[in-house]
């Protein structure tokens, strides 16, 4: 009999609520077509209501359900992240963002050739949390970067390249940033030596700018922290949006699944939101428990959907969150 793999379910706030939930329905739809694959959901709450409610964003309920989950399917939180997405990457030491932005038929994008993977060092950078007060009117924020992390997220980008067959480009400011991110270079550029891996190295100012002009220029993207999240937002921008565009948090043992449009609040509640970002995180679950043709399945299902419809407002089109659900779960 097959042991299911247990899940945590945590839709957090705005649009979370309506999308976690269609990819949950994806998920059980491919599991139900295949004898070796079975899911155990259990829900969690974070966020902003949780925290009005009982005073605490990330409940220890949740932060252990996450930790014992085999993964996690997770929507977007408001005012709230800070005190929930990055604690949850934490507790299960997620060190990569995976961000892929891929252009698919029937969408209006702008650059319909696009299609290039962003890997993120997720733990330190400016997101380490090291900001300070020195006087009134005056701040600071440290920023932490180690050839640990680095090395790591190196060996995990040039992994995932060579196995998915794409080049490789370290994105940095050395130029400027010379101690932390001339070490950040320095240790990509180790473990590239030490794999016997070739990669070609960009500023990542003068990047963003080839980026717009041709992505078909990149494969695999590897950044440091803060410049991953900027650029892969700016890929969304090619692609046709926030709400194409999933991730993966992953760590040694487990890993969180996540769209990255966030919360919504403008659209929450209207039933309009785009599922696809959602959805294609479940894609990512699926391959990463060792399920890749159901990943497969899905991403096939997501890309007729989008070429022939039903499609959200933000797409163009008028259907809702969801019809554009049952649409590609009867493409299933």
């Amino acid at each position: 009999m097959t042991e299911p793999h247990e899940v945590a379910v945590v839709p957090g706030d705005g649009v979370g609520r309506e999308v976690v939930p269609a990819a949950q329905q994806v998920l059980e739809a491919v599991a139900d077509g295949r004898n070796t694959l079975e899911f155990e959901f259990t829900d969690g709450e974070a966020g902003d209501a949780v925290k009005e409610r009982t005073g605490t964003a990330l409940p220890q309920g949740t932060r252990e359900l996450v930790t014992g989950a085999d993964a996690t399917l997770f929507g977007a939180t408001g005012e709230t992240s800070v005190e929930v997405v990055i604690p949850l990457r934490r507790a299960i030491d997620a060190y990569a963002n995976v961000r892929p932005a891929r252009a698919y038929p029937g969408v209006d994008a702008l650059q319909p050739e696009t299609d290039l993977v962003f890997v993120r060092e997720n733990t330190e950078g400016v997101y380490a949390g090291h900001e300070a007060e020195l006087a009134p009117g005056v701040t600071t924020l440290t920023r932490v970067i180690t050839a640990e992390a680095s090395e790591r997220i190196a060996r995990f980008g040039f992994e995932y390249a060579a196995e998915h067959d794409y080049d490789v480009t370290v994105a940095h400011k050395a130029n400027v940033m010379r101690e932390t991110d001339g070490l950040f270079l320095e240790s990509v550029e180790r473990v590239a030596g030490e794999m016997g891996t070739e990669c070609e190295t960009a500023l990542m100012d003068a990047l963003a700018t080839r980026l717009v002009r041709d992505p078909a220029e990149f494969g695999v993207v590897i950044c440091p922290n803060l410049a991953g999240d900027v650029l892969s937002d700016l890929a969304a921008g090619l692609v046709g949006g926030l709400g194409l565009l999933a991730s993966a948090n992953v760590g040694p043992e487990r890993a969180l699944f996540e769209p990255v449009h966030g919360s919504a609040p403008d659209i929450a509640g209207e039933g309009i939101a785009n599922p696809t970002a959602a959805i294609l995180s479940g894609a990512h679950l699926l391959e990463y428990l060792g399920h890749e043709e159901a990943g497969v399945s899905v991403r096939e299902a997501v890309a007729e959907t989008l070429a022939e419809g039903p499609r959200t407002p933000d797409l163009g089109g008028e259907a809702g969150t969801e019809a554009v659900t049952t649409a590609i779960v009867e493409r299933l």
